[in-house]
């Protein structure tokens, strides 16, 4: 506990449930918005169930995301929010690590590293395995 000034539990309770609410609210927004442009542009253009067809390769990765984004194209403006909406959890995490440091509660610190690095490894690390 502290006294109103310091980090205390109720403090970081707040931090992280306000960065979760931003984060999924920015998520769906973006989707939202990424939506509109899509039904938009292809909302009336006939629909071939018996192929699928996958995001393209330029799709696949976060730079080809962020730039196609800027050239407003809906698919990529949808998969960054769905972006924005996994690294919400991530900043979560990592925020704690903050908060248990300014706490100087060692112990959460280090389990909160542990899932942090697994986090990470497994959005990162996996595909280069």
């Amino acid at each position: 506990m502290t006294d109103g000034r310091g980090w205390g539990d109720q403090r970081i309770e707040e931090i992280v449930g306000n960065l979760l609410r931003i984060g999924v609210s920015l998520a769906a927004f973006i989707v939202s918005v990424g939506a509109i442009i899509y039904l938009a542009r292809h909302g009336l253009s006939p629909v071939d169930y018996g192929v699928f067809r996958g995001e393209p390769a330029s799709l696949r990765g976060v730079k080809g995301i962020v730039r196609a984004t800027f050239g407003l194209r809906s698919r990529s403006i949808i998969q960054l929010g769905l972006l924005v909406l996994i690294a919400t959890p991530v900043a979560r995490v990592a925020f704690s690590i903050f908060g248990f440091a300014k706490e100087h509660d060692r112990m959460y610190v280090a389990f909160t590293i542990v899932v942090f690095v697994i986090l990470l490894y497994s959005l990162i690390g996996s595909a280069y395995v």
